[in-house]
């Protein structure tokens, strides 16, 4: 697999133009010294930014010809999965879709509503992969995957050039990290412009931050209140590529800070996300007491905090009535 590119991000606009929506950004006074815009991705079809990769990665393959008769295939905690299937309906093709069986039952339904068979295997986001793969091999579907994939990455990496357009003197872009694929495109387009990418992990969802610190992708532990969409339990190579060229931050947040952080958005905003998007946004509102806890923006500083998905319960965020 070669490792990504510019000329990636770059044919990736042009491919998927039209076909999704483009990300509104938002101001959001956090009263720290830095310039804080919000990218509320979320918004994006199927609610999260993994319509980009999905449309990318299908109509690439379309256009080369190369979509098989029984569709595509993949294994998603739940938001890929999503955007596969919204890419594939669109395109007129099957999408069978692997979960783990503690994937949020929103998501399933969802799924099944644009036409997926929806298989649940296992605990974890490894194990249906491993199902995933095996069903590939069998039919002769087309394996998409969650994050590892340039073509996957490189729609993703259409988010931060549609942020430079809306805000051209960006200082810094804060992104959540599972396995890597929206850091990975963000961060090679960042770079691309002179814009430092924070990646914001769980501390026990650290598949990125174990791999920077061990200098190859190892196993990490996944447990997090976030774990639905950042459990993959290591960081794509290509991903690791990106973050040892330059340009990027690797910082942690606890899942208190997540909560706290997601909490916040709904009752300062009332923007209803799912605990990774509010991941990136706690490395900028929990305490930053050690060089990877958390980040905070020098003063003058322009920084960009992607809300990457929405797919939660939303009555998780109201609180009882006292």
């Amino acid at each position: 697999m070669h490792q990504l590119g510019y000329g990636d991000i770059k044919a990736a606009r042009d491919r998927i133009a039209g076909r999704i929506r483009p990300v509104t950004v938002v101001p959001a006074d956090l009263g720290g010294p830095g310039e804080v815009w919000l990218a509320l991705e979320f918004m994006q079809h199927t609610g999260s930014f993994k319509a980009r990769g999905a449309q990318n990665f299908i109509q690439a393959h379309r256009d080369a010809g190369a979509l098989p008769e029984l569709g595509v295939t993949i294994a998603s905690g739940g938001n890929a999965g999503l955007a596969c299937a919204w890419a594939a309906q669109r395109q007129g093709v099957r999408a069978t879709v692997f979960v783990p069986e503690t994937a949020p039952a929103v998501k399933v339904a969802r799924l099944r509503g644009y036409g997926a068979e929806v298989r649940m295997v296992g605990s974890e986001y490894a194990e249906a992969l491993a199902a995933c793969e095996e069903f590939a091999a069998a039919t002769g579907a087309l394996a998409a995957h969650a994050y590892d994939h340039p073509l996957i990455a490189a729609g993703a990496g259409t988010l931060l050039e549609e942020i430079q357009q809306r805000i051209p003197d960006l200082d810094t872009v804060l992104v959540a990290v599972g396995g890597g694929g929206l850091f990975a495109g963000v961060a090679t387009a960042a770079r691309q412009h002179g814009i430092r990418t924070v990646a914001v992990e769980p501390e026990n969802c650290r598949a990125l931050h174990a791999a920077i610190e061990a200098g190859r992708p190892v196993d990490a532990p996944v447990d997090s209140v976030a774990a639905d969409s950042l459990g993959a339990r290591r960081a794509s190579v290509m991903a690791l590529h990106v973050a040892q060229q330059g340009g990027v931050r690797s910082v942690l947040v606890t899942d208190d800070e997540i909560v706290r952080a997601r909490q916040s958005l709904w009752e300062q905003w009332r923007l209803a996300v799912e605990h990774a998007a509010a991941t990136a946004l706690a490395a900028l509102t929990g305490p930053a007491a050690a060089p990877d806890r958390g980040y905070r923006p020098g003063a003058g500083e322009k920084v960009c905090v992607v809300l990457c998905g929405a797919n939660t319960d939303a009555g998780t965020l109201v609180r009882p009535a006292s």
